[in-house]
């Protein structure tokens, strides 16, 4: 949608966040998503990030195939954690104080109370700016990365950054998180109330393909973070167990502080050969990766949301996940995949076999039934409920369409009316990707051809300095020869 049909005049937006591209998590893939999303609307969006090398300051940056302005604020890497990095706070507040004078924003979104989000509150309530904050944080994961804070005092170190949280929060116009399940444990642990719950959408069609799921060639895929609190180690555990003749396959893609220990324990456990560790994969590879794969593995107990698992739905996945925090509002038990207790690997193991070794019938109809399911998680809808707030509408949706009653009924088997309604919807989401790959394709045989096209221009530009730098030197030589005469 273009400003053009916008009804409502563009905003002028600043998203900050922690942690922002070429950073992969789902925090930072969000606030990506979110502020080309707002782009491709018309609205003027500047991102407060830090800098991911020494360059810092202020650059135009192609995000999701939108241009976009970023601040790019001078950050450390933190020791403990691989990618991590953070902003020396005691000179923030004055960068949010001149960034802020400088665009004049409609509102604020941060992404992240603890560094980035702190300081900016304080700039912006001053300067009477709306506020919005979403919360991807649970303190449990990062109290793991800190080298100073001792096992014993872990608990209390906890409930002490969860009220922390609350009392930043509690500053801000509108409090959001992904699900609902997400929004009542920050509401009961920050001591906060009326928290949001907007998922974070996804554009289906990039995902969506014509290839049926298969187990001819068992393949299991995770994708994400390759830190403790993803529980990958459960995963080559339960892999382990499986039936030797089935010859599963592993896909891990994606980095962190536990890639080395995670390699050492695939060569533990006598699955080296099954088990492929990608590292970080291009946008481009990212679909072709969920579309080979027979199913999707997310043993994580600390998933607010899981934009990964989303992924794999669009892609017509089934999904096997722990059932903890929000996974059970993406993995409906029996519909879309498994659930099994976290940490319990025997489940974990039973639970992938169900798919592995299922018929095509069923694997159909896991498949459809992700299909389904992610209709309701679409970013358009989000990015509409967004607007709504930054512009203070107070008749504006505050919830995304996942959140409705019958989202949580038990599907089954799609009714005829359903599955000709996600038949048809996966036909038009994948003409749209065919659509823009082909723009893209194009795009890119444009750009070749106008370097072509530059470097001959370019050439003749030379050929003719230098036809043209031979008859000066000729007649000033001529010249010379008539005053010598002359003389």
């Amino acid at each position: 949608m273009s400003a053009a049909k916008t009804k409502n005049p563009p905003l002028k937006l600043v998203i900050a966040s922690d942690t922002f591209p070429p950073d992969i998590n789902g925090a930072a893939r969000f606030a990506e998503r979110l502020a080309s999303g707002l782009v491709r609307h018309g609205h003027d969006v500047h991102i407060i990030a830090p800098a991911y090398s020494a360059e810092h300051g202020t650059f135009i940056e192609t995000h999701d195939g939108a241009k976009m302005t970023v601040h790019r604020i001078k950050s450390y890497r933190l020791l403990q954690h691989k990618t991590l990095r953070f902003v020396w706070p005691f000179t923030l507040r004055r960068k949010t104080d001149e960034i802020l004078d400088l665009v004049s924003p409609d509102a604020v979104h941060i992404q992240s109370h603890l560094i980035m989000g702190r300081y900016l509150i304080k700039s912006a309530k001053q300067r009477a700016i709306r506020l919005v904050a979403t919360n991807h944080i649970m303190p449990e994961n990062l109290i793991r990365y800190s080298v100073i804070i001792p096992k014993w005092f872990e608990k209390t170190a906890m409930k002490l950054a969860w009220r922390d949280a609350g009392r930043i929060l509690r500053q801000v116009d509108f409090i959001t998180t992904p699900t609902r399940r997400a929004a009542e444990l920050l509401e009961a642990a920050a001591g906060v109330s009326d928290v949001l719950a907007i998922s974070c959408g996804i554009e289906a069609s990039k995902f969506a393909n014509a290839t049926p799921t298969s187990n001819k060639v068992p393949r299991i895929l995770f994708l994400g973070r390759l830190d403790y609190e993803k529980h990958i180690h459960n995963l080559l555990q339960a892999v382990a167990k499986l039936p030797a003749s089935l010859n599963t396959q592993v896909e891990i893609v994606g980095d962190g502080g536990e890639r080395k220990s995670l390699e050492e324990l695939a060569i533990t456990l006598g699955i080296k050969d099954q088990v492929k560790f990608l590292g970080h994969i291009t946008e481009e590879e990212l679909p072709k990766a969920y579309e080979r794969a027979t199913l999707f593995a997310m043993p994580s107990i600390a998933e607010l949301q899981s934009i990964a698992t989303m992924e794999a739905m669009a892609s017509g996945r089934p999904v096997v996940a722990a059932d903890a925090m929000a996974l059970p509002h993406l993995v409906h038990d029996g519909d879309n995949g498994y659930l099994f207790p976290p940490d319990d690997v025997d489940a974990f193991a039973d639970r992938l076999l169900k798919v592995l070794t299922a018929d095509k019938k069923e694997l159909a109809r896991l498949s459809e039934n992700s299909l389904y399911l992610i209709q309701s998680h679409d970013i358009e809808r989000t990015l509409k409920i967004f607007e709504g707030l930054y512009r203070g509408d107070q008749d504006a949706e505050r919830t995304s369409d996942d959140n409705r009653e019958e989202y949580r009924e038990p599907i089954g088997l799609l009714n005829a009316r359903l599955h000709a309604q996600v038949l048809k919807m996966r036909k038009q989401a994948i003409a749209l990707r065919e659509a823009s790959l082909n723009l893209v394709d194009k795009a890119e045989e444009l750009r070749e051809d106008a370097v072509k096209r530059a470097k001959k221009a370019n050439a003749r530009v030379k050929k003719t300095a230098a036809k043209t730098a031979k008859k000066a030197k000729s007649a000033v030589k001529d010249v010379a020869e008539r005053l010598k005469a002359d003389d």
